[in-house]
């Protein structure tokens, strides 16, 4: 008979329910056709790592943080590219009226 394998998300919710106290230990396993070693095991992994719930938040918080800074910093760049790709235009528009000889001045290259 293969082994069955469960959620992480039922496993949560059973060991939920065994802490809140709500039916007995071995009244879920029953019900739930559950090896009650296993449970066990399931119930000790949720309460060695409950500190993960509150850290990885913290963790999720700065990377959210850095990521709207970049985004920040990424929409500056831009807007001061079109602002010098506008001057450039309105500069060589001026030297093409006044019949001088435009400057090299590259063109702006995004790929690098």
């Amino acid at each position: 008979m293969p082994r069955k394998k469960y959620t992480a998300e039922f496993k949560a919710k059973t060991v939920l329910s065994i802490l809140q106290g709500d039916k007995e230990f071995n009244v879920i396993c029953s019900e739930n056709g559950l090896n009650p070693n296993m449970v066990r095991k399931w119930k000790q992994d949720f309460l060695q790592h409950a500190h993960r719930a509150f850290s990885a938040n913290s963790e999720n918080k700065a990377a959210q943080r850095k990521e709207e800074a970049l985004k920040k910093k990424n929409d500056q760049m831009l807007k001061t590219i079109g602002q010098l790709t506008l001057e450039r235009d309105f500069l060589q528009g001026c030297f093409r009226q006044a019949g001088a000889p435009l400057p090299d001045i590259p063109e702006y290259d995004p790929k690098g």
